[in-house]
């Protein structure tokens, strides 16, 4: 069987979203001839551990764990910070003194780069180079964010000229709080020179839409591939009961300051004024981290009252509540139209209907427009969200009676498995 060395820095039990393509990809590489070889972080920096996850773990798989050195660990010392979790992008950290947590984003801006796990670039490159001596493999591939993971997938290429695949989750200097950062000139400078370095020196870029894949390429990336995120099909095998006497608003999954929508708030607050019915029966969920923004919109429209604040779930248990809401919620980055986690392709394995808000004509709005799942609406416009918000409200009265959703088993785990495994299998025998 063919070997391959996955680099990634999220692996059980860590419980971010960042766990869950790779996991799933190794659940069933074996399926299409590939033994996966995991390399991963022992000690990392993430906002909650999932031990469930370990459960999609093939047996017997080899995963090599490795001490990172955690600057973050500094960060929340200094800025006390202590016991919390750190922001998106280390962007929306909740210091106890605001110019502290500005000076720590500045830091981490001009003097990590690409990012904080830079520390365990050398390392890691060393261990494996001697670790691939004794144990070769086929192919290596590197995942990112953090993007310092493909600088050892780099250095590697260099050394032993083996096939080399940069799997990008999320973009890099495009990134929707790239700008957060505030980088000097040459700080933004060498981001982009260590974009390009991966982009043109990689045999192949595998990134998660088709926004991404246009931007890699006028950047100057040799090969670029879209192997979107996707669901998985054992997950949501299973009934779930949908109360109908609610109107139930649920988000699952973090909520970053650049991606609430004030607009998006003042629209079902107007409704509940308007409507009585609506009112009565409304009830927001969310179902993971959110921003102290969200609650202050929430706030701001009196609509507190209505919402529940479950905090994170093991993953296993997200499927329930994805499945048993009137109408799941997408809050996506106002700037970001390339944006497409894994939490949208697992809405649509719940099969309930999408409200989306965020930037029209982006990638999800796409996906939205071919599987006829929901709708995007701009995050902008009250009045837009506003009338879109009646549509919702119209369909569930009727009992959803026109939701007939299409084109989604292709985004099945195994199905994009199988797609990355043909691209591995083209890069060993050109």
């Amino acid at each position: 069987m063919r070997r391959v060395l996955i680099i990634t820095y999220y692996w059980p039990p860590a419980g971010s979203s960042g766990v869950q393509r790779w996991l799933k990809f190794v659940k069933y590489l074996r399926e299409f001839g590939w033994e996966p070889v995991v390399y991963t972080a022992n000690n990392p920096e993430v906002a909650a551990l999932d031990e469930s996850l370990s459960n999609d773990i093939p047996e017997g798989v080899e995963v090599i764990k490795r001490n990172v050195p955690e600057p973050y660990k500094l960060y929340k010392l200094i800025t006390g910070n202590r016991g919390k979790k750190i922001g998106v992008g280390f962007t929306s950290g909740t210091s106890k003194n605001g110019l502290l947590n500005r000076l720590a984003i500045w830091i981490r801006g001009n003097f990590f780069i690409p990012d904080a796990r830079m520390f365990w670039i050398a390392p890691s490159a060393r261990y494996l180079s001697k670790y691939l001596i004794n144990n070769p493999v086929d192919i290596i591939i590197t995942t990112g964010p953090p993007h310092s993971l493909h600088l050892i997938g780099l250095k590697l290429k260099r050394r032993f000229n083996i096939p080399w695949i940069a799997d990008f989750r999320d973009p890099w200097t495009e990134i929707y709080f790239y700008k957060d950062l505030k980088l000097t000139g040459i700080a933004d400078r060498i981001n982009h020179y260590l974009e390009k370095k991966v982009l043109k020196n990689s045999n192949l870029n595998v990134v998660v839409s088709k926004s991404m894949a246009d931007a890699f390429i006028n950047i100057g990336a040799k090969r670029v591939e879209i192997v979107s995120n996707g669901f998985d099909h054992s997950d949501y095998h299973f009934s779930a009961a949908v109360d109908d006497k609610f109107f139930s608003i649920v988000h699952v999954g973090t909520i970053p300051p650049g991606s609430n929508s004030n607009s998006f708030w003042g629209a079902v607050s107007k409704m509940a004024k308007k409507n009585d019915e609506f009112n009565q029966r409304l009830r927001i969920q969310f179902v993971g981290e959110i921003d102290s923004s969200v609650v202050d919109s929430l706030k701001a429209n009196n609509l507190l009252d209505k919402v529940e604040l479950i905090g994170y779930k093991p993953h296993s248990e997200i499927p329930s509540f994805q499945k048993s809401a009137q109408v799941l919620l997408v809050l996506a980055p106002r700037a970001s139209k390339e944006i497409l986690t894994g939490k949208i392709f697992e809405y649509l394995a719940a099969n309930r209907p999408i409200i989306a808000i965020g930037p029209i004509g982006g990638d999800l709005d796409k996906l939205l427009i071919e599987t006829e799942a929901g709708i995007m609406l701009p995050s902008d416009s009250q009045t837009e969200i506003y009338e879109g918000l009646k549509w919702f409200w119209d369909g569930y009265k009727s009992g959803w009676s026109s939701f007939n959703p299409k084109n989604i088993n292709k985004y099945s785990r195994k199905e994009l498995t199988r797609r990355m495994s043909e691209l591995m299998l083209e890069l060993i025998n050109p």
